[in-house]
Parts: C-alpha cells; sequence; structure tokens
C-alpha cells in the first residue's frame, strides 16, 4: 500500500483539498472524499469547479487567494457537489507552497456544526430535567408509601364494603404513582456492554410490537446485513426501539406501516467524538405525525403527544443512546415520522473498557 504524502491532512476529520496553480486537485483527505462522494484515485486529477460548482464567487476567490497570496475565510457556502447536492458549508482559504500546492482548502460541513451544538445543548438540558426529576420522585416517593400505607390499615378497620371502595381506590392510585416514581428512577443503570446484532434487537422488538396490535399493523424490515456488530447493553436497546415502536404502533392505532431500516454511516461525529463507522437504526411509521406544539420538547420527561401517556418513553430512549455515545433525531410531518438512532461501532480495549473504532 502506497503511503499518504499528508500522514498528517488524512487524520483531520474536517475536509481538506490540495490545489495546484491551476486549481487542479492534488490532494484530498478522506474527510474531503466522504463529504463531496468522490475518489481522488478513481477520477485523477480534476478542476475544483468541476467537482464543486454553482457557487462563481467561490472560485472568483479561490483565484483571488492565488493572485494576492491572501487567506480568505467564507462562513456561509452553498456548493453543489458531485450527485447535485448541495452542501451548506463554511471554508478557509489558505496560500501554501507544498510539493507544488498553491492552496490549501479546509470545508467544515455547517449542518453537521448546527447538529453538534443541538446535541450539546439537549444533553446539558436532559442532564439538568434528570436530576430536577430523580428529585422530586425521591421527594414524593416516602409520603406517598405513607399514603398507600394509611389506606391500607384504614381499610382493615372498616367494616362497610362500600367504604373500602375508596380506599380500594387510594391504594391502586398510590400504587401506579409508586411505579411512575420508580420509572423516574430506573434510567440510572449503568449499561452492561457486550457484543450484540442490531437485528437481534429489531427482530425481538418486531416480535413484541406484532404481538400487542392488531392484525392491520404491517411491520416492514430493510435491513443491510452487512452491518457489523456493535458494542452496547442488549437490553437498553430493545428498550430504546420498543419505546419508540410502541408509540408509532399508537400512533397508527393498530392499522398502517411501519418499517425498520438499518444502514452503515462512515465519518461520523457523535458526541464530539469522530468515529469511522457509526450503526444507523431508522424508525418510519406513516401516521398522522407529532403534533406542532410538542417536537421540540419530545425528549422532555412527562412531555406526551398521547392522551393518558406518561411521556416516559422517549425521554428514557435518549438517556440510554447517550449512554452508548450515540445520537437520536427524529424528522416528523403527517403520513410519515422517521426517528433516527446513531449508534457508534466501537470495540474494547485491552483493559475491556469501551474504545471509540475511530
Amino acid at each position: 500500500m502506497t503511503a499518504s504524502p499528508h500522514p498528517g491532512l488524512d487524520l483531520l476529520t474536517t475536509a481538506v483539498l490540495l490545489l495546484d496553480q491551476h486549481l487542479l486537485i492534488q490532494y484530498a483527505n478522506p474527510a474531503a472524499e466522504s463529504l463531496f462522494a468522490f475518489s481522488r484515485t478513481a477520477t485523477g486529477q480534476i478542476l475544483i469547479d468541476q467537482l464543486l460548482s454553482g457557487n462563481d464567487i467561490f472560485h472568483a476567490t479561490l483565484r483571488s487567494a492565488l493572485a494576492s497570496n491572501t487567506s480568505y475565510n467564507e462562513h456561509e457556502l452553498a456548493l453543489i457537489a458531485p450527485g447535485h447536492a448541495v452542501l451548506q458549508v463554511s471554508c478557509t482559504i489558505t496560500p501554501v507552497e507544498f510539493r507544488g500546492s498553491a492552496l490549501l482548502l479546509e470545508f467544515r460541513q455547517l449542518e453537521q456544526q448546527i447538529r453538534i451544538a443541538r446535541e450539546e445543548r439537549i444533553r446539558e438540558q436532559q442532564q439538568l430535567n434528570r436530576e430536577l426529576i430523580r428529585n422530586l420522585a425521591h421527594e414524593i416517593r416516602n409520603p406517598l408509601g405513607g399514603i398507600r400505607g394509611a389506606a391500607q390499615l384504614l381499610e382493615r378497620e372498616l367494616s362497610r364494603p362500600s367504604l373500602r371502595e375508596y380506599t380500594d381506590v387510594i391504594v391502586k392510585e398510590a400504587g401506579r404513582l409508586q411505579a411512575l416514581m420508580d420509572r423516574l428512577l430506573t434510567p440510572h443503570r449503568l449499561p452492561q456492554p457486550a457484543q450484540l446484532n442490531i437485528h437481534e434487537v429489531l427482530e425481538r422488538v418486531r416480535s413484541l410490537i406484532l404481538a400487542e396490535s392488531q392484525r392491520e399493523l404491517i411491520i416492514r424490515r430493510d435491513y443491510d446485513v452487512s452491518l457489523p456488530p456493535l458494542t452496547g447493553d442488549k437490553e437498553q436497546l430493545i428498550q430504546v426501539v420498543l419505546n419508540i415502536a410502541r408509540n408509532s404502533a399508537q400512533a397508527l392505532q393498530g392499522s398502517g406501516e411501519i418499517t425498520l431500516r438499518t444502514r452503515i454511516g462512515r465519518q461520523v461525529t457523535l458526541a464530539k467524538k469522530r468515529f469511522r463507522h457509526a450503526v444507523q437504526v431508522d424508525i418510519i411509521d406513516n401516521g398522522p405525525g407529532i403534533p406542532e406544539a410538542i417536537r421540540d420538547k419530545i425528549f422532555y420527561p412527562l412531555v406526551s403527544g398521547r392522551e393518558g401517556g406518561s411521556g416516559l418513553g422517549l425521554s428514557l430512549a435518549q438517556h440510554y443512546v447517550h449512554q452508548h455515545q450515540g445520537v437520536i433525531e427524529f424528522t416528523s410531518q403527517p403520513g410519515k415520522t422517521c426517528f433516527t438512532l446513531l449508534l457508534p461501532v466501537i470495540g474494547r480495549d485491552e483493559g475491556g473498557n469501551i474504545s471509540a473504532a475511530g
């Protein structure tokens, strides 16, 4: 295998291109090949405007940087990549003199930067929410046990069966609230990592949802069977997918379609870490969609779009996904709601600890 002429640039997570005096691409690092969906070794030397078109000002800036030997920063740039995909990026243009290269271009995808910043805000907010809910649950738990115990003692002293109906209501409702408090406190269990096949998780969830639902519900499978194994807590991941799929089934009211889809993601940034590969799981339904009023709060505890829902399922799912260094996102409109899980492909070091595979 031929050694890379720029091993330091190969390791960068930002996309880097080196151009010569004629604006021919001399080098592209792996992040650039991934971002722009091309292979420099397969295509040979090509002009930058053949790879990235649709922005005359950008190409004029490149020529100006060459002529004046001046650096430029373009903070918001729209470029058309191969396949006619429009990329929103920022770009730093730096004149260089190195092995025939004249310009170094460094690109950062704006969408990715925005997503990473949003992800970090969500993590911080969720941490505050969990601490608040946990403290509240602890405060409620003790007096709730006292109320239930007192109602049980009172029930024994009552001779009229009609009066016992009231104490029975108190006991049952206190029990229901106790179960809710327990659910609020359970997410703090640490994962028990082991190697697993994500399709085994999905098949388990598929069986459970079909057993709970009516025959009119269809669950389709669109699996990439070449996916590598994950390292994670199988029971937690089953709970994650089950909570989402169960919400979909309830939104469909037992009649409609759910699709379970898997794909591989490459060069993915999750929780400020770069991974060579990540497993992507999409749970898609053709239901009415998530109400606009709760979309920004859908992962908050006690927020539910369903009457009688506890609002804990998605909050718990997000917590478990974050414990696996992954992310959970969604898009929703009437007729199509898609929840996407991105879980990094991680291995174990010699000490048995989880480590990134990239």
